[in-house]
């Protein structure tokens, strides 16, 4: 009884980390994907800093938002 509740506890603890990466590959694509339109935008409309800093900013907070709001729709806390 006692190795069945160490197993699914290895099994779920497995499945955070996962979870936990998947994340982070999700920040950084999606942080660079922003970056690099921003860049873009910024040699094409001739204003260097704005869009890629504005850019860079909303990918991380709409991914952090984003990670927020599924961890409080899995708890059940929100």
């Amino acid at each position: 009884m006692m190795a069945m509740h160490r197993k699914d506890q290895d099994k779920l603890s497995n499945f955070q980390i996962l979870m936990i990466s998947a994340w982070g590959f999700t920040i950084v694509i999606s942080s660079s994907l922003f970056f690099f339109v921003g860049r873009w935008l910024d040699t094409e409309f001739n204003t260097e800093p704005f869009f890629m800093a504005g850019l860079l900013i909303l990918a991380v907070f709409l991914c952090i938002g984003r990670l927020y709001w599924e961890v409080c729709w899995k708890s059940k806390r929100c």
